[in-house]
């Protein structure tokens, strides 16, 4: 948005202006979906207790791009990239 588009106001001013209509919100919200009562019936409880380690790790350069060109949360998706071979691992391996 450029500042030709932007307005100064105080919150005295904007109650003000919320009172005379002046304001509207800035997007059009869509309706949220109306979902089947068995929505949640396959959904599992994820674990989300297990503490997170800082570490410095060296990536290929090219595997950091292929994550960061998908968006914020980058870091988050590798990890859960290494939790997936983990427990695939795991599931190799007879207890």
């Amino acid at each position: 948005m450029t500042e030709k588009y932007m307005k100064k106001a105080g919150l005295g001013d904007l109650r003000k202006m919320k009172e005379q209509g002046e304001t509207k919100p800035s997007f059009k919200a869509e309706a949220a979906p109306d979902l089947p009562k068995s929505f949640w019936d396959d959904a599992e409880l994820v674990n989300h207790t297990i503490t997170k380690e800082p570490i410095s790790l060296r990536v290929d350069s090219d595997i950091l791009e292929f994550f960061k060109a998908q968006g914020k949360g980058h870091l988050t998706r590798m990890n859960a990239v290494l939790r997936s071979y983990v427990e695939a691992q795991r599931s190799k391996t007879p207890d």
